[in-house]
């Protein structure tokens, strides 16, 4: 986390080579200073290769939405490179995205079908095999596309984490769902409140001879085991949880053994899965009618994510006041999520879209929008962020080794604690 009295000095203090590579434009920046909240315009490549000495161990989320290479011409760029080219423009950014990690940081990289098999195994080199978290399915529409072979209704998220066996421990679980939450009851109005009823037996494949027995429910009837199956519990676990209310045999008494887990016991929330519905993280479709919302008078983009997806990603992936960084800013969306949900970030995007869409969204964010996750989120306004201008430069550093022996430089010590 950034404190707040640092952020008019985020590109500042440095040597002068480096403080001048970012402009600050005041016309562009607006609402409260001192946020750490930055936007840069500027290629993300050239960007990334000098902030790594800056942000290196401090970025707590990184998500990326690049091009997917799918031959289409969108209204604001054509996605068509040759393959080669295309993967390793990728795989260069990841290599310098990985170092702004923090330990318990993640990555998250949007992708569709076309190129995700080989962007997986690519970044698995770049970001370590043994890093890989997961690969989320993402219900990106719900219409039916009757133009092609196939109506290719989703796409996929990529995860990396920085140390998978921290991002687990520290990664947060979902909110109980109004269906998941009805899911407990309490028929047998036990003190300890609502649960609901999980199987007492499972797989036998690693069984041990102890876990092949018959249960004696509390009214004598005798239960064994369905065949490939087993007890999770050893005889004497098993007669414990039932003296201690634990097993629920059914009403009358008669049912199959079954656990009771008790909603006070599942923590605050559900573990994520994999698969993304529309109707919890939204559509393309949906992300679009919202930007028409804020720039009804604009050509806006034809991919856009909603908001809803990016809530849950910084949901699952960061605190409040953590740092966020999205390379491909596009129309802003990881952002303002991230404004309103109270994170910091960094957002880069090159050309006049981080002024026309970028900028002018945040605006109207810090001004109150009303439309995405602000509901959800009761946003009512506030905040601000500034916008910087990346210049060019011949020396910028070319690869990690050169960049991390530039991160030892004494001039550049001082202003390394600024983002701590």
């Amino acid at each position: 986390m950034l404190r707040r009295n640092e952020a008019s000095g985020l590109f500042s203090g440095r040597n002068a080579r480096d403080a001048s590579r970012f402009v600050h434009v005041p016309e562009q920046s607006y609402g409260s200073r001192q946020t750490a909240n930055v936007i840069i315009q500027g290629e993300n490549l050239d960007v990334l290769k000098v902030l790594v000495p800056i942000l290196s161990g401090k970025v707590r989320c990184i998500y990326i939405d690049p091009p997917y290479n799918n031959r289409e011409r969108y209204t604001h760029y054509h996605d068509d490179l040759a393959h080669e080219v295309w993967l390793d423009s990728i795989t260069s950014r990841l290599s310098y995205l990985g170092e702004l990690l923090t330990e318990d940081g993640s990555l998250w990289i949007s992708i569709d079908d076309r190129e995700v098999h080989y962007l997986k195994v690519a970044a698995d080199k770049v970001l370590k095999r043994q890093n890989f978290m997961t690969t989320i399915v993402w219900e990106q529409r719900t219409t039916r596309e009757n133009r092609r072979a196939f109506s290719n209704n989703h796409e996929y998220l990529l995860v990396y984490a920085r140390n998978p066996a921290l991002f687990r421990e520290r990664r947060h679980r979902l909110e109980f769902t109004p269906e998941a939450r009805g899911r407990y009851r309490n028929p047998d109005n036990d003190p300890r409140g609502p649960w609901q009823s999980v199987s007492a037996n499972v797989q036998d494949g690693h069984a041990t001879p102890s876990q092949f027995y018959e249960v004696i429910a509390p009214n004598g009837r005798r239960h064994a085991p369905p065949k490939g199956r087993c007890w999770v519990y050893t005889r004497q676990r098993m007669n414990d949880e039932i003296r201690n209310n634990n097993i629920w045999f059914g009403k009358d008494g008669n049912g199959v053994p079954r656990r009771k887990v008790f909603l006070h016991d599942g923590g605050d929330g559900l573990t994520p899965p994999t698969l993304w519905l529309a109707s919890e993280a939204g559509t393309t479709k949906s992300a679009k009618k919202h930007l028409l919302q804020m720039f009804p008078h604009e050509p806006v983009f034809d991919t856009p994510k909603p908001e809803h997806l990016i809530h849950r990603v910084l949901s699952i992936a960061t605190d409040p006041g953590d740092l966020v960084l999205d390379a491909y800013l596009g129309s802003g969306t990881t952002a303002a999520v991230a404004h309103k949900m109270g994170r910091q970030y960094v957002g880069i995007e090159r050309g006049d879209h981080a002024v026309t869409y970028c900028a002018h969204r945040l605006r109207l964010v810090v001004d109150g929008e009303s439309g995405g996750i602000s509901s959800m989120r009761d946003w009512r306004g506030g905040g601000g962020f500034d916008f910087y201008r990346f210049r060019e430069a011949a020396d910028v550093p070319c690869t990690i080794r050169e960049i991390r022996q530039r991160r030892r430089r004494p001039q550049l010590k001082a202003f390394h604690t600024l983002w701590q």
